[in-house]
């Protein structure tokens, strides 16, 4: 995902990075080296050698910073990212499976019931295009059971506070 442009909100200690889809924040305190009033942000750009993937900032002592899209996709739990980064763990798990499975490559294909092209697609972890659901499938074929687990996010750590 290519960034449009990126700003800086010193009130609200963020960064306001646009893309094509949307508008995302970013918190200084997620950032190394942080910002803070001792060393404030002297600017800010989207960096294009990182192919508009990220943006660099400068600190006020000269040092400077670099964040790339996905910090920024990851902290504003972007529900396109989050899939994709399901899907990638998914095929890893895949692709360790397969190499250690008694089942040879062609016998996978035919319980699956899919081309070898298909399969390799399936085994490629760059392919976001493919579908959980065949690679559910590929996993039951490779003698896996795989349980989802839905469970409410962690709070922050922070104090405690009281209804008084």
């Amino acid at each position: 995902m290519k960034i449009r442009s990126v700003s800086y909100n010193n009130r609200r200690r963020e960064f306001e990075v646009r893309t094509a889809r949307s508008v995302f924040h970013f918190p200084y305190s997620r950032s190394d080296p942080a910002p803070g009033r001792s060393d404030p942000l002297t600017g800010v750009e989207v960096d294009p050698e990182l192919g508009r993937e990220g943006f660099t900032y400068t600190l006020k002592s000269g040092k400077q910073g670099t964040v790339h899209i996905d910090q920024v996709l990851d902290y504003n739990q972007d529900p396109a990212y989050m899939r994709d980064a399901l899907l990638y763990r998914l095929t890893l798990e895949a692709q360790m499976r397969a190499r250690t499975s008694p089942l040879s490559r062609r016998e996978i294909i035919r319980r699956l019931r899919t081309s070898p092209a298909q399969f390799y697609r399936l085994l490629d972890q760059k392919n976001s295009r493919k579908s959980i659901d065949k690679l559910l499938a590929l996993l039951q074929v490779l003698d896996c059971e795989v349980d989802l687990v839905v469970r409410p996010r962690k709070k922050p750590a922070g104090p405690e506070r009281s209804a008084a």
